[in-house]
């Protein structure tokens, strides 16, 4: 290792900076020498000889050098012994006293300004050479130390003073924190665990959808320890050349045990933890020899060294299974999306320091976001502020939330977009044929709110919120929703004779959802088997040796029942919406004047709202009885 100190960046930039000035001031000093000296060289003969004829006026003796100063204006110089005197020259040269008394001769003393003047100018190349050498020897030295350390590891180490982050910041992942609350009492009272004959957990792997929280938590772990914590990303360890990555995995691991206990997260390590022989690179392919590096330092001769390894991935299906077993990574900690309860508690930490209005439910919110993730919900409290001081208000208004729900969801509103009257008019009947066919079918999630405001690629939206979160779906769901989602394009056909390009979402939609009944969830007459390998790997080395797990003849039942199942919500929407033109009429007429409607406003359309109403409070109060 190399520990030759070099110049820090900003000091390095300074001594660039001087350089150039000295550059700058040295020509500066070469011009006004060279201007000062605009004059014509000449002998010390013709000097006297324009003084025999009266052509020179001054003569100004500096040293042993001789200026003139013609009768025109023009200046000449010569140099002289410098032993010799000006009038013993001029009497040697034959110029009579007459002559000389008509000549101003300026003697000009000896200044000791000028020798140092001539020193500076003498010794200051060489200063500035040595300058720029010793520049250069350290910008080497420093790439020199660059290139010894390229196989030392990047981790960063986390300040425990700077932005300290605690559990009591991360809302909900109740089970995640409990599984991490472990390892950080063991990390404190290791004696407490190691009584009763339990050993330190070798790794903890965070599995979860992207957004929910895996790095907060390794964060929060960071600051709950006490104990010095090593952030690296998974990308980090690979590099073009062979072996740099198994390098720095050693590093890493060495500079761990010499601070032990201590904590090192590696994020997002699908990136160097995949299957190995997966692809084309062979054994000496460098992501490998990464991973097999790090499985030699989780789980290698060396024990006891306590040092916990926490890594976060949303594929745990693509990482190597030697990765994954125990004595590397014991523990798999879930960190799922969060459920309408964590969804609250999210929005009320990101909302700590912010400015909300009393009549804001959080409740109501979080109801209107299932799906969303921890990220999903700090983009949109984020959202809702800019959109507040974006109209000068001090407050974020529950108007805001909303707003920002369906932005984070769509895009903003596209207003530059317009549409003629015939495309705004099919758009209308297209949405309000969705919100039909779902709120008239039994187990379709209710319909929430209607628009024909473009937001990034769509003309417009039905929104459908569920009253609950779901995590179980039959089949009669699955088939209320195809017939939802069909119901514009027969909407189109119905009341305009033609289909449009408008549902082309909604198709593939409807038949991934049959596809899926059919190949994963066993929801046909073809039995309960699963059609075709739930793969979705990219490795070339994957695809090549990939076949079907089903003959030809299957493929075309598949086929089949795909087709039923689409053609049977195809006939469901069509006749509901047949039955129902003159309330799709109206509605879609105030959806035209209003753009946006409520699901108040779409029940109104209805012969009994409040009993559509009561229909719907008397279901949640079961569901919430249950």
């Amino acid at each position: 290792m190399n520990d030759t100190p070099s110049l820090p960046p900003r000091r390095q930039n300074s001594f660039l900076y001087l350089i150039i000035i000295a550059l700058v001031v040295s020509a500066g000093f070469l011009l006004w020498s060279k201007n000062d000296e605009v004059m014509t060289k000449i002998s010390l003969n013709s000097v006297i000889q324009q003084v025999k004829e009266g052509k020179i006026e001054t003569i100004s003796v500096v040293k042993n050098r001789l200026e003139a100063i013609r009768t025109d204006g023009s200046k000449e110089f010569a140099y002289k012994e410098p032993s010799s005197d000006i009038y013993d020259l001029l009497d040697k040269g034959g110029v009579t006293k007459d002559q000389v008394a008509q000549l101003t001769i300026d003697v000009v003393p000896n200044d000791s300004s000028d020798f140092w003047l001539n020193l500076f100018m003498s010794t200051f190349p060489i200063i500035l050479i040595v300058g720029v050498l010793a520049y250069m020897m350290r910008s080497a030295q420093s790439s020199n130390n660059q290139a010894m350390s390229f196989g030392k590891s990047k981790a960063k180490v986390y300040d425990k003073e700077k932005g300290k982050t605690t559990f009591e910041d991360v809302a909900g992942a109740v089970e995640a924190k409990q599984e991490l609350v472990e390892i950080v009492d063991f990390l404190k009272n290791p004696g407490k665990y190691m009584e009763i004959g339990a050993k330190i957990p070798k790794g903890v792997l965070l599995v979860g959808n992207p957004g929910t929280g895996k790095t907060l938590l390794a964060r929060a772990v960071a600051g709950e320890a006490g104990v010095p914590f090593f952030s690296i990303s998974g990308s980090e360890f690979v590099e073009m050349f062979v072996g740099v990555g198994a390098s720095r995995v050693r590093d890493l691991f060495k500079k761990a045990a010499r601070n032990a206990p201590c904590i090192i997260f590696i994020d997002e390590i699908d990136a160097v933890g995949r299957h190995r022989g997966a692809g084309m690179g062979g054994g000496h392919d460098e992501r490998e020899q990464t991973l097999n590096q790090i499985l030699t330092e989780m789980d290698g001769f060396e024990k006891d060294t306590n040092v916990i390894v926490m890594a976060a991935t949303n594929r745990p299906d693509i990482l190597d299974p030697a990765l994954l077993r125990p004595g590397r990574f014991d523990r798999r900690v879930i960190v799922d999306l969060p459920d309408l309860n964590d969804r609250i508690a999210i929005l009320k930490v990101h909302g700590r320091n912010k400015p909300l209005d009393d009549k804001i439910n959080l409740e109501k919110i979080g109801k209107h976001t299932p799906g969303f993730s921890g990220a999903d919900l700090e983009n949109l409290m984020n959202e809702a502020a800019i959109l507040a001081a974006r109209h000068n208000r001090k407050i974020i208004m529950m108007d805001d939330l909303e707003k920002s729900i369906e932005k984070v969801l769509l895009g903003p509103e596209r207003k530059s977009r317009v549409l003629n009257d015939k495309e705004k008019k099919i758009t209308a009947f297209h949405e309000v044929g969705h919100a039909i066919v779902g709120h008239l079918t039994e187990f379709c999630d209710p319909v929430q709110k209607i628009s024909i405001v473009s937001r990034g690629m769509a003309l417009g939206v039905t929104w459908f919120v569920p009253d609950e979160d779901k995590h179980l779906v039959a089949r009669a769901k699955f088939m209320d929703e195809m017939a939802s989602l069909l119901g514009g394009y027969c909407a189109e056909e119905v009341f305009f004779g033609d289909v449009t390009t408008g549902a082309s979402n909604d198709l593939e939609k409807a038949t991934g959802i049959a596809r899926r009944m059919v190949t994963e969830y066993g929801m046909s007459d073809l039995g309960q088997v699963i059609y075709g390998e739930k793969n979705h790997e990219i490795f070339i080395g994957r695809d090549l040796g990939h076949t079907k797990n089903y003959s030809e003849a299957m493929a075309q039942k598949i086929d089949e029942r795909i087709n039923a199942y689409v053609d049977g919500a195809y006939k469901r929407a069509k006749d509901t919406i047949m039955k129902n033109k003159t309330i799709m009429e109206s509605i879609a007429k105030e959806l035209l004047e209003k753009e946006t409607l409520s699901r108040e406003d779409f029940l109104k359309h209805f012969p009994s709202p409040e009993l559509e109403m009561k229909k719907e409070q008397k279901k949640d109060a079961e569901k919430k009885a249950m």
